[in-house]
């Protein structure tokens, strides 16, 4: 039998590791607290809507073990509520997936409040919630920030979304550096065009089920793998950067 045992680097196990998955009720979030959940990580989630959390658990208690916690993560009080509640669940904190974001569009035609609401989700709250997971951290814990290729391609249109998500990729390279020498990685995944309610309302489940067959669409589990991926390498190897595309563009 042929002997395999350097052909793969080394792979730690997910089994019991402790995890937050903000977002993690619906789309991109819930694929990822789902999967992690199937690999044995022990996962609390949070989301604005509590029907969404109640569907999301269901089928994280499925595959594995979880709980959550409906808040918005743009309050002080709920950010401090939600990793209250985690500390109680968890008893610890090995892995955060900062995920939880609200669409955005063009400033122009968006009223100043809305502005400030959309900047204070996609951008404000994710640093808060990782300067709070950070915290709760002990070395050879990860940090997983959800970005998006809107802050690479910079279309019009999006010009407050490009802005917050071009605020997180800056803000990823410098937090990493930060927390290297205490064994706390902070990977990036940037997603393409991702079947999501969250982001493409327009697109309803029939039409995502057709773009995805059409390989011009991703789905959330596919942004999953790649968190997974990027969780599962040996302490020494950071995967700091991951942008999921489709193979083809959507016309």
């Amino acid at each position: 039998m042929t002997d395999l045992a350097d052909a793969h680097t080394q792979q730690p196990s997910l089994e019991g590791r402790r995890t937050v998955v903000t977002g993690g009720t619906t789309g991109i979030g819930r694929a990822i607290a789902v999967l992690l959940a199937s690999y044995g990580a022990k996962v609390f989630i949070c989301g604005r809507n509590p029907a969404h959390l109640m569907d999301a658990l269901e089928r994280i208690r499925e595959v594995g073990e979880g709980d959550g916690v409906a808040v918005d993560l743009t309050l002080a009080e709920d950010l401090e509520h939600f990793f209250a509640k985690a500390d109680g669940y968890l008893g610890g904190l090995d892995i955060a997936v900062v995920n939880a974001a609200v669409p955005a569009e063009a400033m122009a035609g968006t009223d100043e409040q809305t502005m400030r609401y959309q900047i204070a989700a996609d951008f404000t709250a994710y640093l808060a919630t990782a300067q709070a997971a950070a915290e709760r951290m002990q070395a050879g814990s990860d940090i997983i920030l959800i970005g998006s290729m809107s802050a690479v391609s910079r279309k019009g249109g999006a010009s407050i979304y490009v802005a917050a998500k071009s605020g997180i990729e800056g803000f990823a390279v410098s937090l990493r550096q930060e927390l290297a020498d205490e064994d706390i990685k902070v990977g990036l995944i940037e997603p393409g065009f991702t079947g999501a309610d969250f982001q493409y309302p327009e697109f309803g489940p029939e039409d995502q089920v057709k773009l995805i067959n059409e390989h011009v669409m991703l789905r959330a589990e596919d942004i999953a793998v790649a968190a997974h991926f990027m969780l599962t390498q040996p302490r020494r190897t950071a995967v700091s950067l991951m942008r999921v595309e489709t193979r083809l563009k959507h016309p």
